[in-house]
């Protein structure tokens, strides 16, 4: 079975690093988990590869109207949904195998229930003394394995 690469970002707010684009450009997907910032930073990643997006808070502008709040995406067998902010994942969904959210900039990964639910923290401005983060998700043998990828300031 092939393996599916997922590029995961967050919170980028208009800033699109060059390894960050380095890494999306061995992916098969790009999920970015709200505050974009910028419509030349979705343009940029539909260049890339397939893009599936979510609203963040500050995503207000224009460009950002028609984008979902949340998306539920199926690959490979695997129901993933993908937010902004942690608190407005629904309490009670035993069908998703990951939950996918941004909005504190901190990298975060954690296993209820059966279910991952992941931050890929901030890969954009700098924020406190957060590192900039970003991941890939590998999808395999009905399996997800996250690879964290620090980001060089």
């Amino acid at each position: 079975m092939k393996e599916v690469k997922i590029g995961i970002i967050s919170d980028t707010h208009g800033v699109l690093r060059e390894q960050v684009l380095e890494n999306l450009r061995e992916c098969d997907y790009i999920f970015h988990a709200g505050d974009i910032g910028s419509k030349e930073i979705v343009d940029k990643l539909n260049e890339i590869s397939k893009l599936i997006i979510v609203r963040g808070n500050n995503d207000k502008e224009s460009w950002a109207d028609k984008i979902k709040e949340n998306e539920v995406i199926e690959i490979e067998g695997f129901k993933i949904y993908m937010v902004h902010n942690k608190k407005d994942i629904p309490k009670e969904d035993s069908s998703i195998d990951m939950f996918i959210y941004g909005h504190s900039h901190s990298f975060s990964t954690d296993i209820k229930e059966g279910a991952i639910y992941f931050n890929p923290g901030s890969c954009g401005k700098k924020r406190f003394s957060l590192p900039l983060t970003m991941a890939i998700a590998h999808l395999k043998n009905k399996k997800i394995r996250i690879e964290k990828i620090e980001i060089m300031a």
